[in-house]
């Protein structure tokens, strides 16, 4: 092959590569065989174009194809501003669902910090918590009794993890749990990157009579290397207000109630 031939195989591959992301942005997932089809290579080249797109983080590979990936900003600082206003919505409509006289689980992550800040100023009630900033804006109600579960710090959701951390948290039967969302897909469930903080999110979930999830739009049907639950675990989503009817259906189709902000 001449440098020619070379380049226009390069070509080919960056141009097939960018129209299965593209593919990816419109329909949320990919199928290997369909694109094999639909571009006329062999399944084995489909699969190197989905691993490569992989290690580069710009997909996530599941079984048969890919599907789109979770949104990771390691900065817990640049987290809390990137969409605040859609955080703020979905914080007020969550907080809704806290009242007093009940037992609450509030798991750590910017949307849930957010969640903290935006209860009923006489809200009496018991607060368990995971997360240092979520237990710091809890201290402004003094009608919450905190209570915070130590372990290991996992720094970029700011939560304790370990086994101390899950053995405190099955001990706890909550009436609601608000669960920090990274990912939720209707057919993979709830995931996230780090192994431990699955660990603890389902201890927190398993002992919940309600288990609400805020999530960002930009969370909605992506996905995560480790699955803390399926969909239908959850009671009740949370989201903002302009996140359209179809997104929402299977979610619905789940049995969970769909909550959306103001």
């Amino acid at each position: 092959m001449d440098k020619d031939e070379q380049k226009r195989t390069i070509l080919l591959t960056e141009e097939r590569r960018a129209r299965i992301l593209a593919s990816l942005r419109r329909d949320g997932r990919v199928l290997a065989a369909q694109l094999s089809q639909e571009y006329g290579v062999s399944d084995d080249t489909i699969r190197r174009d989905l691993d490569a797109l992989a290690e580069l983080g710009l997909l996530q590979r599941v079984h048969g194809g890919a599907l789109r990936p979770a949104p990771v900003t390691e900065d817990y600082g640049a987290r809390q501003a990137q969409g605040a206003g859609a955080k703020e919505s979905i914080a007020r409509a969550t907080a809704g669902l806290i009242h007093s006289g009940q037992v609450v689980i509030l798991d750590g992550g910017t949307t849930t910090l957010a969640v903290a800040k935006h209860l009923a100023p006489d809200l009496k009630a018991k607060v368990i918590t995971t997360s240092p900033p979520v237990a710091v804006a809890l201290s402004a109600y003094p009608g919450v009794e905190v209570i915070t579960v130590g372990g290991a710090l996992y720094r970029y959701a700011m939560v304790a993890v370990g086994a101390d951390t899950v053995a405190a948290l099955r001990a706890v039967r909550a009436d609601v749990c608000v669960l920090g969302i990274l990912a939720v897909h209707p057919e993979i469930g709830v995931s996230v990157i780090d192994p431990e903080e699955a660990a603890a999110k389902r201890a927190m979930m398993e002992g919940a009579a309600c288990v609400v999830a805020p999530a960002t739009t930009e969370k909605l049907g992506t996905v995560a290397p480790f699955v803390v639950a399926p969909a239908s675990a959850l009671t009740h989503l949370v989201v903002d207000a302009a996140v359209a009817g179809a997104t929402l259906a299977p979610y619905r189709a789940l049995g969970l109630t769909v909550v959306q902000g103001a």
